[in-house]
């Protein structure tokens, strides 16, 4: 199974295989679609809050801190905030 692309992970579980193709054991994912039903219905603060985070998290892998910070900037958003910086970057 070839998995690429922020689904690809997602693919992966439902199918219930990790990236090697090993199963996934039933108790991990029992408690990983609990936690992420309990996700489901927790109400939302916005989506341009949800859209931020997700690329503060997921930029953190791509970028330096400095063009990461400057990236958000440019897109309207804050920078990187002092609890961000520490939590990806040190």
């Amino acid at each position: 199974m070839a998995i690429a692309g922020p689904d690809g992970v997602d693919a992966a579980i439902k199918a219930g295989v990790d990236l090697d193709g090993s199963p996934i054991p039933t108790a991990m994912l029992a408690l990983y679609n609990r936690v992420m039903d309990l996700e489901s219905q927790r109400a939302r603060s916005g989506v341009l809050k949800s859209m931020r985070n997700r690329v503060v998290k997921t930029g953190a892998k791509h970028f330096d801190q400095d063009a990461l910070n400057q990236h958000l900037l440019d897109a309207g958003w804050d920078g990187l905030k002092d609890k961000e910086i520490a939590f990806y970057y040190s």
